[in-house]
């Protein structure tokens, strides 16, 4: 056999070699596999896809819990949360819970100096209406409360251009009162027996304000 077939045979041999190694390294196309998705041809088939409506956000659950959706009182306390991005309805009414708790034992122990910052002029006079009475009368007051067992976000209201909010709030709570004259007889209540109060009081504040405190403009049952 001459050189040039062998030279023929090496080099066949040498390109069935190469053939066999790209096949094992980069496997074969059969027919029913899928060509590349061209980025033109991918942007039409997420034209096709059903599209959906994205609804950002939803109902605010710390207004929701208190009042009804959609309510004038709903919207209020919205605003307020505009005005104010910082205020939370459910602190708001822990909040009232003691104050409640403070203005009302400070009444009835007859002085009410420590609690008059957080009062409207118009209740404070009529608190110290009722105080004054009560001493002319030589009434002393012996309260306790037990307890406030249910504190409920009544109404709200809110006006915008001035930023001023009021929040009616009623309270359920459980005391011990007991009035005596001045001889020491009980002509009102009784100390061994606990009493259940309704009230419904009014909060006010300019919401986006520097003072952070509510003042009680409203009282009653």
């Amino acid at each position: 056999m001459n050189s040039a077939i062998i030279q023929l045979l090496v080099l066949a041999g040498i390109a069935l070699f190469l053939i066999l190694r790209l096949k094992s390294v980069l496997g074969t196309r059969d027919g029913f596999e899928k060509p590349p998705v061209t980025h033109e041809k991918t942007s039409s088939a997420r034209g096709k896809r059903p599209e959906f409506e994205v609804i950002e956000g939803g109902p605010d659950r710390d207004i929701t819990d208190h009042v009804e959706d959609g309510s004038e009182s709903a919207k209020a306390l919205a605003g307020m949360k505009m005005a104010e991005p910082g205020f939370n309805v459910g602190e708001f009414l822990g909040g009232a819970r003691g104050a409640y708790e403070m203005i009302l034992t400070a009444f009835e122990s007859g002085d009410i100096s420590d609690v008059r910052g957080f009062l409207h002029e118009d209740v404070a006079e009529a608190f110290d209406a009722v105080i004054a009475e009560r001493k002319e009368k030589g009434l002393i007051v012996d309260s306790e409360i037990v307890g406030v067992r249910d504190v409920e976000l009544y109404k709200a209201s809110f006006d915008r251009e001035t930023k001023r909010a009021e929040v009616t709030t009623r309270f359920l709570a459980e005391l011990i009162v007991a009035v005596r004259d001045q001889t020491g007889e009980i002509v009102e209540g009784d100390p061994n027996e606990i009493q259940r109060q309704r009230d419904t009081w009014t909060f006010a504040r300019t919401m986006g304000s520097d003072d952070p405190n509510w003042v009680l403009v409203a009282t009653g049952e």
